[in-house]
């Protein structure tokens, strides 16, 4: 799979532009990292390739396939596309088991169990389906937000 961003540029207004005539494409099988300081727009960037945050100019191409440009969006849920927040955005309350489940909200109530452990023995977690998110390592943590 491969994502194309062209021409991307994004501005908020509290903080102004943050992302200002894009070009990227990260080929198939290609690893990408995007560093740098607080505030340039990593995280506006993978908002954009997800379709969390609207794309205001340029547009997004997965596969040659359009996405995104100005007024014209692929839903999130119809893109394939996700990310891990830095936070891991577990909920603290919740065991690992429940967490996953929140993701499983639309499977029918039979399947979810069984979809649940699923996902976590691919993850390596089916061990830690009880444990409480503060109990797990970061990598443990990550790998149950993906």
């Amino acid at each position: 799979m491969s994502i194309r961003f062209e021409g991307v540029s994004h501005h908020y207004p509290e903080r102004g532009m943050v992302l200002r005539h894009l070009d990227l494409e990260v080929g198939p099988g290609e690893i990408l990292c995007l560093l740098g300081p607080s505030g340039c727009g990593k995280t506006t960037l993978l908002r954009l390739a997800s379709g969390l945050e609207p794309l205001q100019q340029g547009r997004i191409t997965l596969d040659g396939q359009l996405i995104a440009e100005p007024g014209r969006e692929t839903p999130p849920e119809a893109r394939g596309v996700g990310f891990v927040f830095q936070d891991y955005a577990l909920f603290p309350h919740l065991t690992v088991e429940e967490n996953v489940a929140f993701g499983l909200r639309f499977v029918p109530r039979g399947q979810r169990k069984w979809r649940i452990m699923d996902a976590l023995a691919r993850v390596g977690l089916e061990a830690f389906a009880s444990s409480w998110p503060h109990m797990l390592s970061g990598g443990q943590q990550q790998r149950v937000a993906l």
